[in-house]
């Protein structure tokens, strides 16, 4: 009993180390393989849930360990991405570059999205509201939409993805948005299912199709615009729930 009891915490640290290797595969210049990794800790975060709820193995350090590496494999790891793809482009043109010590501290502007992350994962914790569903975009949502954006890249056919990747307006944007979406007051709905009902959760059903549909003409580069169709369906959601 004391081996099942560590088993969600063990898994939460494959979380962890996921997210650790992604950071050092994008200091390599592997992007790629740091994204991948991303959507690996995705994976293990959640696993570690289901087994805790298939074991009945909750505990208030799981609960802790599951955020700390929550804030390390989405929130370090893709600031990581960000930061290098931010330092990539051609920030000249554009007269965005701004000189300290000789060095252009603008790319760092991706930081932010680790300190929001920390941010929405510390709301979370103490918030007695979120049991059901999320008030603030989860920071898995943001880590794997980051993570997305190389695997994106690999899709030759989705030129307009390979110009937003080049454009700084773009990274910032996404930067800014994600960090105010985390820490917002707006409702997102879970994708934990409890009846497979078509009025219950009809709203899963849509992203469920519109996400079919993507990867069958968009491959890999659907995946960013998965997670913008549940952002923008879960601000509609709360409209009709609130009529």
């Amino acid at each position: 009993m004391k081996i099942i009891k560590h088993i969600p915490n063990s898994i939460t640290c494959c979380n962890l180390l996921s997210g650790c290797v992604s950071i050092l595969l994008s200091r390599q210049g592997h992007w790629e393989l740091a994204g991948i990794m991303i959507f690996v800790a995705a994976l293990f975060d959640f696993l570690d849930g289901f087994a805790a709820r298939l074991l009945k193995a909750y505990s208030p350090l799981g609960a802790q360990l599951d955020s700390l590496a929550d804030v390390v494999s989405f929130g370090v790891a893709p600031s990581f991405i960000m930061f290098s793809y931010i330092a990539r482009t051609q920030l000249n043109p554009f007269s965005f570059r701004l000189l300290i010590a000789g060095i252009n501290v603008l790319p760092f502007m991706a930081l932010f999205l680790a300190v929001f992350a920390a941010l929405r994962l510390a709301k979370f914790n103490i918030d007695d509201r979120q049991t059901t569903s999320f008030i603030g975009l989860p920071t898995p949502a943001m880590g794997i939409f980051v993570a997305s954006l190389p695997l994106a890249l690999l899709n030759e056919s989705f030129t307009l993805m390979e110009n937003l990747m080049k454009s700084p307006l773009f990274l910032f944007a996404t930067v800014i948005g994600f960090s105010y979406l985390m820490v917002s007051e707006i409702p997102f709905f879970s994708l934990k299912v409890k009846s497979l009902k078509f009025k219950d959760i009809k709203h899963i059903y849509v992203l469920a199709a519109f996400a079919v549909v993507a990867f069958i003409f968009l491959q890999l580069a659907a995946i960013p615009l998965v997670i913008l169709f549940y952002i923008v369906e879960a601000m509609f959601v709360k409209t009709t729930n609130e009529k």
